[in-house]
């Protein structure tokens, strides 16, 4: 922010807020949320920025993670530890396997906040397992009028149940209890398998695997299936050299390059992906879960995901690559999908109903439009429910007939912030006024 402009990690959204301010404790929090009520600003905290949508966006305070990073408390008896909503998920995974726990499951990167993590609904993919708002046992956070509150499933179940998942709406998180599990190992198997093999196994592989997902590689017949299960072990992580080749060179920077190509040449994406896709290897190994779960991701991109009915995964699947037969889409990105069992977290992606997630991208400086919006219509038609932090053009109209709990989510946030405190141009869209 070094021009005062606030940017996400993508680069496609921007702000430029009047007043930045690093709080180091929740009292400091509600000091400045009470400083932002005197000057009739409005107020956001920002994570590590890895929302696409403008959902950090402030023209008036913009609170910054970095003063709030700290672990509280670890309680391995109870299976409960408490963070501060700035901790990033790197920070607390590795504090956590030092104590000998880990997280349930997790998304494919953890370079997000906590509190970033929870309040979009970053998930990862699991038959048994959710979420990471799933796994929230307990908030702190500070309210319109500065109060600092804690909810539980004891305390205020409403609250929880709410502003887990509260997109910032309902106030500033400044700490974070997760109930956590055991540390576990976690052995990964990956392999090429054909589309159509994919599609013919695809409830075998999601029911007989705790863990599966699989990308499929646009203009070609192929697919990269991943199998993640727990294991007794011994350990085998990958060796550093095929490591590197595979997960740094091969996947950051080749990938890179021949997204650069595909951006300045276009015709060059279809035969680069069949390419890129036939020299996929398979590959075994076991690690400590958070480093199976999740990878790095350098290539910047843009991207929207929608969660659906898992009875509708087969279909739409389908769909989308009769869209691809109908389109002149020239797409490098592969198109990830990923499952994950019903929750009761309010806004959770996942409410109610056993999910199934498509996730599409683009390289970050290519235009989207046009793909993200035909591929939005088709999720649509079955009801389907946008990720929080990526791209969509939903508002609160449709938003509010695939939610069961909106109506009650937007009346909890009118009691907490009737004034708006907590609001920005993408809670208008979202939530309404």
């Amino acid at each position: 922010m070094a021009d005062g402009t606030w940017r996400n990690w993508a680069g496609n959204q921007s702000g430029s807020p009047r007043r930045v301010i690093t709080p180091r404790s929740a009292q400091q929090v509600a000091d400045a949320v009470r400083q932002a009520g005197e000057l009739g600003l409005t107020v956001r905290m920002v994570g590590s920025g890895h929302s696409f949508t403008p959902a950090a966006v402030t023209d008036g305070m913009l609170l910054r993670p970095d003063g709030l990073r700290g672990v509280r408390s670890v309680n391995a008896k109870a299976g409960l530890v408490t963070v501060e909503a700035g901790c990033p998920l790197r920070v607390l995974n590795e504090t956590l396997l030092a104590h000998g726990l880990a997280l349930a499951n997790l998304g494919d990167i953890q370079v997000q906040t906590v509190a970033g993590a929870i309040q979009t609904g970053t998930h990862g993919t699991g038959r048994d397992s959710g979420g990471i708002a799933a796994q929230v046992a307990g908030l702190e956070l500070v309210l319109a009028d500065g109060e600092v509150v804690s909810c539980s499933a004891d305390d205020r179940p409403e609250l929880l149940g709410a502003a887990a998942i509260g997109l910032g709406a309902l106030g500033i998180l400044t700490a974070v209890t997760f109930a956590v599990v055991p540390a576990f190992l976690l052995e990964a198997r990956e392999e090429p398998m054909q589309w159509a093999e994919v599609l013919r196994r695809l409830d075998e592989l999601t029911a007989a695997n705790e863990h599966f997902e699989f990308y499929w590689f646009p203009h070609t017949e192929n697919c990269l299936t991943k199998r993640n299960n727990t294991t007794s072990g011994p350990a085998r992580p990958l060796g550093l050299v095929r490591g590197w080749l595979d997960d740094e060179f091969l996947s950051n920077t080749v990938f890179g390059l021949t997204c650069r190509l595909g951006h300045a040449v276009p015709p060059a994406i279809r035969p680069v992906n069949r390419v890129a896709s036939r020299v996929l290897s398979a590959r075994v190994y076991a690690d400590a879960s958070h480093r199976v779960y999740t990878s790095r991701r350098r290539v910047r991109f843009k991207e929207q995901e929608y969660a659906i009915g898992r009875e509708h995964l087969a279909d739409a699947l389908v769909e989308l690559r009769a869209l691809f037969a109908r389109r002149d889409w020239r797409i490098s990105f592969p198109i990830e999908v990923r499952v994950s069992p019903a929750d009761d977290v309010w806004l959770s992606t996942a409410h109610g109903r056993d999910t199934a997630y498509i996730a599409i991208h683009v390289f970050h400086a290519t235009g989207h439009e046009q793909y993200f919006r035909d591929v939005e219509a088709l999720f649509t038609a079955v009801g389907g429910r946008p990720h929080w932090g990526k791209l969509h053009t939903r508002e609160a109209g449709y938003l509010s007939g695939v939610y069961p709990k909106f109506a009650d989510f937007v009346a909890l946030r009118d009691k907490l912030d009737p004034g708006r405190r907590f609001g920005n141009a993408y809670t208008r869209q979202v939530l309404g006024s």
